[in-house]
């Protein structure tokens, strides 16, 4: 269980395809390939089955295409401000869509104002995603990087066992094996929607037909479910009264 709540709280969820540039070179394919061939070739050397022909790729092997959060900011008059981002903002303008461009914006927007993260499996996927993409792609985060030589001297991300300042809601909520609950389970028990009409396997068809308005939804509607998950963990924390529970779904609403 988490110790803590920060006035600055930021609920995130990354999304991922393969990288077709990265297939390319790993597995030394022609580069008039077609992307949807690559990730096909990419999915074969992963594993791929008849009954699981998008298998799982590392991370490293991907590409991000979209960040979403839930950010909560509370003043120090204890007023509560709510907000839902996500990059790239326009996502139909060819420019925005750079990695390197969403990468560098979220993470230094993190090493500035550091915020407490919330994740849902975020230290094994989504943080870690955006690292290794990040030094992949040469971006300097220096903030976020930043480590203090003593807990009270500053924010550390780097430190997944003592640092309050990244809670991952798996290691909380989570088992072992398949009793680990997915983000859409963990969801729709607690009753919140959940995913809408788009589930993970069809990020990268979505991408493939040149529809990052949809992806960019679904991210932002998972980062809505981890918050709401977040919300529910911190009223069983005692973190949040009945009342002020309440009030803070009200404010999703």
């Amino acid at each position: 269980m988490f110790k803590q709540i920060s006035q600055n709280v930021w609920a995130f969820d990354v999304e991922w395809v393969p990288d077709s540039d990265m297939g390319r070179r790993l597995f030394q394919l022609p580069n008039e390939m077609e992307e949807a061939e690559v990730f096909q070739k990419m999915w074969e050397a992963g594993g791929a089955s008849e009954e699981d022909p998008m298998p799982y790729l590392k991370t490293v092997l991907c590409r991000v295409v979209s960040i979403a959060a839930v950010i909560r900011n509370q003043k120090d008059d204890q007023s509560v401000s709510l907000s839902l981002t996500s990059l790239p903002h326009h996502p139909e303008i060819p420019e925005e869509q750079q990695e390197s461009a969403m990468l560098s914006t979220f993470l230094n927007a993190i090493g500035e104002n550091k915020p407490q993260l919330v994740g849902f499996n975020s230290q094994r996927s989504d943080l870690k995603i955006l690292v290794q993409r990040a030094v992949a792609q040469g971006i300097q985060a220096k903030e976020f990087a930043k480590r203090p030589n003593k807990p009270w001297e500053g924010v550390d991300y780097f430190d997944s066992k003592f640092s309050p300042v990244h809670v991952d809601l798996i290691e909380i909520l989570g088992g072992h094996g398949k009793s680990t609950p997915s983000l859409h389970e963990m969801a729709n028990v607690c009753g919140i929607p959940g995913k809408m009409g788009v589930e993970g396997k069809e990020v990268a068809p979505l991408w493939l037909e040149g529809r990052l308005p949809e992806i960019v939804a679904y991210n932002e509607c998972d980062a809505l479910s981890t918050y709401l998950i977040w919300l529910r963990t911190a009223h069983f924390g005692g973190f949040f009264s009945d009342q002020a529970y309440e009030e803070e779904q009200l404010r999703v609403r």
